[in-house]
């Protein structure tokens, strides 16, 4: 008995340990690298830690969209401590970890938070997560128009703690709360104190947005103006929050990522690799793999069709899989341009046509340098002695040559038209994800294969 005890006790003092060697090291670690070196324990080691920093380390910590189990480690704290955390913390970042929570720990925690929290959260919460509203933050800093410089630097010093940037200054009219002037934090440090706020901001109508713009709209407004910081205002021009350079950079890391994960045929996953649940990864792969099988047969029926070319020219089986890749691969080219330059609103929908015009020459002379390569490469086999044609081999180079053409042409311009075509139906362009668009131009590259064959092999082969 005695003997256990001694193990528990010197297990409990190794673990005891092992807290504070690494409650030392996070301290240490400036807040990113403290994530990635937390990210990298188990969830039961990421709460023991959280319980044993303080209340102000946690904020920090936590603050970092960047943690991996955030909205469990809340959820596994006190509700007490919990709570706490959650009042010091950025008001977007609070709202999207409750977001990821379960309705009986939301209630839970909501109960006892502040009334500032818990109109924060009530404000962002009603905001779809995609949109300026959804990103904004709540906590800036906004003065009347009857201030000096002096009383906003005053104002400043006192609340800087609890705003998320302090870069930029909204100054409102004090009878209608309209936002006037945005008034950047070089110019009120380098403006008479005695002046007025509302001289010193510029003249011009501050850049807005409205709360359901979509966040895509909003990263292409930062980039366009280089902005920090933009102003959200509702239908009558009334300040409701900030959205950050910080927030659209996380919103547009996500953005991508779903992206590519249309592009590989699945649904986008919103957890690291490693905490994906082995059902979950089904759901997400599995019906995208069945959509491409079913449209893959497809293939077959194409190729049942010419059952009776391929028995009478077997050779022409050797080339299928070349053509089917050299389609899929023009296709998927074409497709990965035009989904960027729609995100980058490069191009418009009534495009179309230009881009139509621009990808028949493009996917000619594309096919038309694969076509020579692949006629090249039949006439080396043939003279080398690699591999006997036969007496027609310049006729089936031909038609390698010609059907690569026409395959690649056709690759270009389906994999080009379709997020058009996506769009206009109110769809992600990047839902035409390269797997579905080789999908397509396996099937007609198929058709087009065969039909080439037909015409210059009949007589001969055929």
């Amino acid at each position: 008995m005695n003997n256990n005890t001694g193990t528990y006790g010197a297990a409990l003092d190794t673990t005891n340990l092992a807290l504070s060697a690494l409650l030392e090291q996070v301290a240490q670690l400036r807040t990113g690298d403290a994530v990635e070196l937390i990210n990298e324990l188990d969830l039961d080691d990421q709460v023991a830690l959280f319980r044993a920093v303080s209340t102000d380390q946690a904020v920090l910590l936590l603050d970092q969209p960047e943690l991996h189990y955030a909205e469990q480690i809340i959820d596994s704290l006190d509700t007490a401590h919990a709570g706490e955390i959650l009042n010091g913390m950025s008001a977007d970042r609070a709202t999207d970890i409750f977001h990821d929570m379960d309705w009986p720990s939301r209630n839970r925690l909501f109960a006892i938070l502040s009334a500032e929290t818990k109109a924060n959260l009530k404000k962002l919460m009603g905001y779809p997560a995609d949109t300026a509203g959804g990103l904004m933050t709540t906590e800036f800093i906004s003065v009347p128009t009857t201030w000096t410089v002096e009383q906003t630097l005053a104002h400043i010093r006192q609340v800087e703690r609890s705003r998320e940037t302090v870069y930029a200054i909204y100054v409102e009219d004090p009878a209608t709360r309209v936002l006037q002037h945005v008034v950047s934090l070089r110019r009120l440090i380098t403006a008479d104190l005695q002046a007025s706020i509302a001289e010193v901001g510029r003249d011009q109508t501050p850049l807005t947005v409205p709360p359901l713009m979509d966040q895509e709209e909003v990263s292409r407004l930062f980039r366009k103006h280089d902005l920090l910081a933009i102003p959200v205002v509702d239908e009558q021009h009334h300040l409701i929050g900030i959205v950050t350079v910080d927030d659209v950079l996380d919103a547009m890391t996500e953005e991508t990522s779903e992206d590519a994960y249309k592009f590989g045929g699945m649904e986008a996953f919103t957890k690291p690799y490693m905490q994906i649940g082995f059902f979950e990864m089904l759901r997400k792969r599995g019906g995208w793999l069945c959509i491409l099988f079913l449209s893959e047969m497809l293939t077959a029926s194409a190729m049942q069709h010419f059952e009776v070319e391929l028995e009478k020219a077997i050779v022409l089986a050797l080339f299928i899989p070349l053509i089917m890749s050299s389609g899929g691969n023009s296709g998927s080219q074409a497709t990965s341009l035009l989904i960027r330059a729609l995100a980058l609103q490069d191009l418009k929908l009534g495009d179309w046509w230009r881009v139509a015009l621009r990808e028949i020459p493009t996917g000619l002379a594309l096919g038309s340098m694969l076509g020579l390569i692949g006629f090249v490469r039949i006439a080396i086999w043939q003279k080398t002695g690699l591999y006997d044609y036969g007496e027609h081999w310049v006729l089936i180079g031909i038609t390698i040559g010609v059907a690569l053409i026409g395959i690649v042409l056709f690759g270009s311009l389906s994999g080009s038209m379709l997020p058009f075509i996506l769009q206009r139906l109110g769809l992600d362009p990047a839902s035409a994800s390269a797997p579905f668009v080789a999908t397509l131009v396996d099937v007609m590259g198929l058709i087009i294969y065969f039909s080439v064959a037909v015409i210059f092999l009949t007589g001969t082969l055929l």
